[in-house]
């Protein structure tokens, strides 16, 4: 297999090990949207505590913030492949105990966090090994449409999965928990099979300055730097996730109905994008179209805010959740072609934790904000904010904003040539 000359997205379906992870992560990403579903209503049903709900959260976002440097070294030594296929049998071996649990009524709060804590723990792994498997499964001419098609797939399981899990749960939950031990079953067979050429890395003691190479190497990057930095400042101020069922009740009126589909319309306008994106990937301009798209994010977000129309509401958020993507597709592609391979699994792991940060940390802002400023103010201020921050990028990271095409800079040094694809 050579590089393709004007690769279309045939050629991206010609890709067999890709397509053996695209699937794996679909099930995988499915079976997770499932579990957590389950989890958070046996924790409710068991204990009716809003301090529990968010404590399954916590459990997995803090082992997830502890283990990723070391997490993405791991990715960096060994078989990233093995690593993900491993990660993904612990969560079927989890989901597994869960049933039996549901199954022998010995379910716990304690049992429930304890899972949780243990998910957290491994998807720490998951991310950091997975972001680096896609740029070794495809030649480097066709990464921007497998990231976009990488990206469309997991939308769906976001958006399907929860829904999956809520209509199984009827049946009980030790059938949603079986589920999931399927589906993780299926990506973890796909996984442990994918052929591609690993060289082991020369041997380096771990410490303090092999864990923190990758943010090093972030540091002295400034494309990576300024596309990283301001996808966590856009999520931080121009998130509006956690106010949604303040505004579904008290502003628009539509009722729990409503909710759902306000919750559901960034995702829809980010599946279509994403679809788009695979079809017709961006040729020029990349680095000014990223942040022409967080800046429409963060006004689609003040539309929102100010919006007493629900339909106008669903038209913003739906947008909002496009333009994102287009910031998501870019700045993976752009991360991973600028990151060698040898540290393309610490730069994963540094990306995953500004992604988990900025995600928590944003919601926290939006609450914060909510109380001093109502609902409106802070959804509002958090979008100006945005567009500011863009507007600033683009003064204070001229080499992200002059970024023409995506493919790696001079000097980036990409992990292999597009006309040495690997084996699969």
């Amino acid at each position: 297999m050579t590089a393709v000359a004007n690769p279309t997205l045939s050629d991206l379906m010609a890709q067999k090990a890709f397509l053996r992870l695209w699937c794996a992560r679909l099930a995988g990403t499915t079976a997770s949207q499932m579990l957590m579903v389950a989890v958070g209503w046996q924790m409710y049903d068991l204990t009716g505590s809003a301090w529990d709900l968010g404590l399954i959260g916590l459990y997995q976002f803090a082992p997830a913030l502890l283990l990723s440097l070391w997490a993405g070294h791991v990715a960096d030594r060994h078989h990233r492949g093995r690593i993900v296929a491993c990660c993904l049998a612990v969560q079927a071996m989890a989901s597994l105990m869960l049933m039996n649990a549901g199954a022998g009524h010995w379910v716990s709060r304690e049992l429930l966090l304890g899972v949780s804590l243990l998910l957290g723990s491994v998807r720490a792994f998951q991310m950091s090994a997975q972001q680096a498997l896609t740029p070794l499964l495809v030649p480097l001419d066709l990464l921007q449409r497998a990231m976009a098609f990488s990206a469309a797939g997991m939308q769906a399981a976001i958006v399907g999965g929860p829904a999956l899990g809520g209509l199984i749960f009827v049946a009980g939950a030790d059938r949603v928990y079986a589920t999931c031990a399927v589906l993780f079953a299926i990506g973890c067979t796909l996984v442990f099979w994918l052929r591609y050429k690993h060289v082991p890395p020369p041997r380096e003691p771990l410490s303090v300055r092999t864990l923190l190479a990758g943010v090093n190497f972030i540091w002295q990057r400034q494309v990576v730097l300024g596309a990283m930095s301001l996808d966590l400042f856009a999520v931080l101020l121009g998130g509006a996730v956690a106010l949604l069922p303040m505004f579904a009740r008290d502003i628009l009126h539509v009722g729990p109905q409503g909710l759902g589909l306000l919750r559901g319309a960034p995702a829809a306008g980010a599946l279509l994008v994403s679809v788009m994106l695979a079809r017709w990937p961006l040729r020029r301009r990349v680095g000014r179209t990223l942040l022409i798209a967080v800046a429409v994010f963060g006004m689609c977000m003040a539309v929102f805010g100010l919006s007493t129309s629900f339909m106008l509401s669903l038209v913003a958020l739906a947008i909002s959740g496009g333009a994102d993507m287009i910031s998501v597709v870019v700045r993976q592609t752009l991360v991973q072609l600028e990151t060698p391979n040898t540290m393309r699994g610490r730069v994963g792991a540094v990306n995953a934790v500004f992604i988990g940060a900025s995600n928590q940390l944003g919601e926290f802002e939006s609450g914060a904000t909510a109380a001093l400023l109502g609902p409106v103010g802070s959804v509002v201020a958090g979008g100006i904010g945005t567009v500011v921050v863009a507007l600033a990028w683009l003064r204070l990271f001229p080499a992200l904003a002059q970024k023409d095409r995506l493919e790696a800079s001079a000097g980036a040094g990409p992990a292999r040539r597009a006309d040495h694809p690997p084996a699969g």
